[in-house]
């Protein structure tokens, strides 16, 4: 789950060349131009010099470590470090933004509208949706399906986000609270800063957990690798994670777990990090851990994963209009029901 304030889930592509004897003496926006389109980069079916130009004026292409960024004072200076030579040996690197995504269209995607008023829609989002378009989805998201079925979404988050409040992962199921209107937006995301939303998540891990356990534990964007959320990250931010019901399956444990918190990724990394990753996560160890030889039985049954068993199923907030208390649960879904009970069916042979 994400709030307003994480990093962004999708950092600038990079492209990096080295000039050969036969490229050197071309000019610097010419050569970027030419390597681009032969690499096909970005999502762009053709570069153009005027594009790459823009490139190197805001900053995103780097020669020999050194950053090429006119200075905003000295025009003639700009223009001249544009069209600067390459040399043989030299290293360029460049750094393509995502681009940004045409405004959202309403599409006719089924959701499932779990409370529906003037004010607030509360949905149960399935596994394998996307929650807002961004770079690699214009469409089929959560936000595409909404404006098909409901009428007014605020518009705060921005034009990409119409209504999102908060977020969840791609592969998490389960409810999220959107907003109709601006009024109702600013106040659900004070609630969420000041942490006075109630998040509930149901969660397989590999291992035994104890019931009560509390992780506090700072993560951010992983040094080594942007798409993923580390305790290793330079800019941390404080990140709390609680157990508060744990029921044992064979080699793992079917958690209840509540976050204080809301940062990307949270509960897989905090999970992964003592140890104890989410069942069917591949992102983060969730798929190699091995179950001992007796639990085999038990690890046929996980594999059937095909996502990270994790589902919001409590979601409890005040009503932004008149304050009364709001509190939602839900089930969870099939594909990971069945995984449950399987596991308590063996939990059951073994005990007979």
């Amino acid at each position: 789950m994400t709030t307003p304030g994480d990093p962004p889930a999708h950092p600038p592509a990079v492209e990096e060349f080295v000039v050969t004897d036969g490229e050197a003496g071309v000019r610097l926006d010419q050569f970027v131009t030419t390597q681009l389109d032969a690499r096909g980069a970005g999502t762009r079916t053709a570069w153009t010099r005027s594009q790459v130009q823009r490139l190197i004026r805001n900053g995103h292409v780097h020669v020999a470590g050194a950053r090429e960024r006119p200075s905003a004072r000295a025009q003639t200076a700009a223009r001249a470090r544009m069209s600067n030579h390459v040399r043989a040996g030299d290293r360029i690197r460049v750094e393509i933004p995502p681009a940004t995504p045409a405004a959202p269209q309403p599409e006719a995607l089924p959701v499932d509208i779990v409370h529906d008023d003037p004010d607030i829609v509360v949905v149960n989002k399935p596994a394998g949706m996307v929650v807002h378009p961004g770079a690699g989805h214009a469409g089929g998201t959560l936000v595409n399906a909404l404006l098909h079925h409901v009428d007014d979404l605020s518009g705060i988050g921005g034009e990409l986000r119409p209504g999102i409040v908060h977020r969840l992962d791609r592969g998490t199921s389960g409810l999220m609270v959107v907003a109709k209107h601006d009024a109702a937006h600013a106040d659900l995301a004070r609630q969420f800063k000041a942490r006075e939303v109630e998040k509930t998540y149901i969660a397989l891990v590999w291992g035994v957990v104890r019931q009560g356990r509390r992780i506090d534990l700072p993560i951010g964007r992983d040094p080594f690798d942007r798409k993923r959320i580390s305790a290793r990250a330079r800019r941390a931010r404080d990140a709390v994670t609680r157990i508060t019901k744990a029921e044992p399956l064979a080699a793992m444990t079917l958690a209840e777990v509540t976050i204080a918190t809301g940062r990307t990724h949270q509960i897989r990394v905090h999970l992964s990090a003592i140890g104890h990753p989410i069942a069917g996560d591949q992102t983060y160890g969730g798929r190699k851990r091995h179950a001992p030889a007796e639990c085999r039985d038990a690890h046929r049954i996980v594999q059937r994963l095909d996502r990270p068993f994790l589902h919001a199923a409590r979601l409890a907030f005040a009503h932004p209009r008149d304050g009364r208390r709001m509190a939602f649960t839900y089930d969870l879904p099939d594909d990971l029901q069945r995984i449950v009970d399987g596991l308590r069916a063996l939990e059951t042979k073994a005990t007979e």
